[in-house]
């Protein structure tokens, strides 16, 4: 005989204490979350809550007949588990009494719910109920996250998204790469046709001036095809882009707009095969010669030629970056626009171009080899904004420092590192986007024949492994928005701090999509694998992204050196004591926190504070910077020359790159959130980047528990609420990767539908 004479009180907490001692959820560290949370319970009374906390007792559980009292009470109650609801048990209970006209929502169930990370497929199973499976919560609006991401570009995006909405870029599978790199080549001329290519030119050239829009597009062109997103980028920004940044007016007047429409299709050649990223080191030759009044290109060895360039089976002229000799007196690192076919599309005299053939990825895009043979181009070829070569034969420059003249003139392209990684996060976007819809049809294992089998997404491993990638997404879009308005606010002509900036953020977000991409291919199976479901040619396409447009372990050593240069450019001695007295000053005020309560600290209110996370990141780039300097210097004391120093330091540059990248991203966007004017969603935005900032110090454990910053139990409870929120976050995730903005004409993976 059953006894299901319960109060109310007492009513709505037997379907968690059926949850938490059927499934044996409850763990001696976090009964005191319950039991905290009735006795601040002001819907109980007295005595139920002295029963409850009796039912807490490990050494004396409750008996084996009152968990079936409990379970009888609910089979006989009639209600429906509804699995779309934010916190479907709390609002189970909730229900529950209200059939005894009893007490509304209660919040101190859903901070157990929250807390205990329990979620419906712990006990949809127990409960002998009605279970409503639907796929999300409509409690927030996708086209509200849209919206806010799209920000100033909204009439842009919006006209362009509907632009894509047509056959000639609806995507297919093309293996052979003639086919495919004339239908890349159609969709080019296509974009260009309607003023796309051009958007980042001024007016005057065809263009609004816009280079976030452009950026913004640039993006999009992802998720129609990655070829396409790279064949755009090298003939409008970097061909197009290094005429209108490393040129002057009568460069302009007589390129830009046939670049921007595609009348003239060019490459960027700058990579060398023997040189890679040693772009200084470079060994194509641009001679002067006074008598004929033009410059010579020349490849002066078997492994100087141009490699990998983008363009080079499809363009008639190059930007080459060549070492600029000029009365025998080598002026470092120059661009030269050097033409390479005739008007029948033949390669002109001393010109040697060559396929590179097929590719891990991107085979819609024409890259190839060239190589020079003393081929002559008039003077005015030399792009000359930051040096020229004048009338008379002699070079000038307004910039005398050549280190310096070779960084603002590579400064001026940092544009094309943002797009690059602006086009892998859309790579990831699309990888995720169709996980997750994957994800929330495909159903598998259970106990039960008499219920439907779990959606995949229902499983925690399901969730840890999407969710903070889908919060990391959401953070580096923000940020690299950000970065390109800093970068287009030309009242900041120094750019080297958003270069380094730029150079860290393009490492740590390529990585990220790479990574994103390949736990997506696996997270939807064999179905991941197959062409038509878009993973694969993702995986492809987006895993060159690491190393082009800068090598991401170069670009993080150049990102943690602009760190120590902001403190002082030159490694002397007075130098390094300056900068160190400024560390030790400033770490000694931040060690002055790390103590033993501080570093085991695991409160949910303390460990979802931002302030937390911002002394988290900020403390480990501080320490890093100063650890990095003092070796440096003691080495460089010792009598190691300056090379060799940072030879022997370069996984620590790594490290510190690496936490200067992240600590960015995070304040970028903790400092948008705070401009969200609605309210609810900025919440779900905040949530999403309290996931992104504890998996980011979960995922460098390791480093912060050697620094004794946080203690084994701190990082326990940090992995813990990466879990639970990634579970908080599943009824609305389909929303959330809806907020990307994806076109339902772009996701056609089969499996999205």
């Amino acid at each position: 005989m059953f006894n299901t004479d319960y109060s109310q009180g007492i009513l709505q907490y037997i379907p968690f204490f059926y949850v938490i001692w059927s499934d044996d959820l409850l763990s001696a560290s976090e009964i005191s979350v319950v039991m905290k949370t009735i006795e601040q319970d002001d819907s109980l009374d007295t005595n139920e809550k002295e029963q409850l906390l009796l039912w807490l007792n490990t050494e004396n559980p409750p008996s084996d007949t009152e968990i079936k009292n409990w379970k009888h009470t609910i089979a006989t109650s009639e209600v429906k588990l509804i699995e779309s609801e934010t916190y479907p048990l709390a609002s189970f209970s909730q229900r529950l009494t209200q059939q005894q006209n009893g007490i509304g929502f209660n919040d101190h169930l859903k901070h157990i719910e929250i807390n205990l990370g329990i979620q419906p497929n712990h006990y949809n199973h127990l409960f002998d109920v009605e279970v409503v499976h639907e796929k999300t919560s409509d409690q927030y609006d996708a086209t509200i996250l849209d919206k806010i991401l799209k920000g100033p570009h909204a009439e842009t995006v919006d006209g362009f998204r509907e632009f894509l909405d047509q056959p000639i870029f609806r995507w297919e599978i093309l293996r052979n790469k003639a086919d495919f790199r004339a239908r890349i080549l159609e969709q080019v001329q296509t974009l260009a046709k309607k003023g796309y290519g051009a958007m980042a030119y001024p007016a005057e050239y065809g263009g609004t001036g816009n280079m976030p829009a452009y950026a913004a597009i640039f993006e999009h062109l992802m998720f129609v095809d990655g070829s396409l997103a790279v064949k755009f980028g090298v003939q409008f920004g970097l061909f197009g882009g290094s005429i209108q940044k490393l040129g002057s007016k009568r460069h302009h007047d007589q390129y830009l707009t046939n670049a921007g429409t595609t009348q003239l299709l060019g490459c960027f050649a700058m990579t060398e095969t023997g040189h890679g990223s040693n772009v200084r080191g470079i060994r194509t030759t641009a001679t002067y010669e006074p008598t004929s009044d033009s410059i010579v290109i020349h490849t002066p060895g078997k492994n100087d030629n141009k490699e990998y360039i983008g363009n080079a089976l499809h363009s008639k002229m190059a930007t080459v970056f060549a070492q600029l000799i000029v009365d025998g007196k080598n002026e470092g690192v120059h661009a030269i626009l050097v033409p390479l076919r005739n008007e029948k599309h033949e390669e002109l005299e001393g010109i040697t171009v060559e396929d590179n053939g097929y590719k891990l990825g991107l085979n819609g895009v024409d890259n190839g080899k060239i190589w020079f043979n003393n081929v002559r181009v008039p003077r005015e070829n030399l792009l000359n904004k930051y040096g020229e070569i004048r009338d008379d034969g002699t070079y000038f420059s307004s910039i005398k420092n050549p280190n310096k003249r070779f960084f603002t003139m590579l400064g001026t392209l940092v544009g094309g590192r943002i797009c690059v990684a602006r086009g892998a996060l859309g790579g990831a976007k699309m990888a995720l986007s169709i996980a997750v819809k994957y994800a929330l049809n495909r159903r598998q294992f259970n106990d039960s024949v008499k219920i439907q089998e779990d959606l995949i997404m229902d499983y925690p491993t399901h969730q840890i492994r999407l969710t903070p990638s889908i919060a990391s997404a959401y953070v580096y879009h923000v940020t690299l928005e950000e970065m390109m308005k800093r970068y287009s606010d030309d009242s900041q002509p120094d750019k080297r701090k958003i270069e380094t900036q730029v150079a860290g953020l393009k490492s740590i977000i390529t990585w990220f999509a790479n990574d994103t991409i390949q736990e997506c291919r696996e997270a939807c199976g064999g179905k991941g694998y197959l062409l038509e479901n878009r993973i694969a040619d993702l995986k492809g396409d987006v895993d060159i992204f690491t190393t082009f447009e800068g090598d991401n372990t170069v670009l993080l050593q150049l990102a943690a050196k602009g760190v120590l240069s902001d403190f002082q450019a030159e490694f002397n001695s007075a130098g390094f004591t300056s900068v160190l007295k400024l560390l030790q000053s400033q770490l000694s005020d931040t060690l002055t926190a790390i103590n033993p309560l501080y570093s085991n600290k695991v409160d949910a209110e303390h460990l979802y504070n931002p302030k937390f996370h911002k002394h988290a990141f900020s403390y480990r780039t501080r320490r890093l910077t100063y650890t990095l300097a003092m070796r440096i210097r003691n080495y460089i004391k010792k009598g190691v020359p300056s090379y060799q120093a940072f030879l022997k330091v370069q996984t620590h540059l790594l490290a510190l790159g690496k936490a200067y990248s992240v600590e960015l991203a995070y304040g970028v966007f903790h400092d948008f959130c705070e401009t969200v004017t609605d309210a609810e969603h900025k919440d779900l935005l905040e949530k999403l980047g309290t996931l992104y900032a504890l998996n980011e110090i979960h995922a460098d454990a390791r480093w912060f528990l050697e620094q004794g910053y946080i203690g084994g139990t701190k990082s326990k409870a940090i992995r813990q609420r990466v879990e639970r929120l990634s579970t908080e976050l599943r009824p609305h995730i389909e929303v959330l990767v809806d907020g990307f903005g994806i076109p339902e004409h772009c996701l056609t993976a089969p499996i999205a539908q």
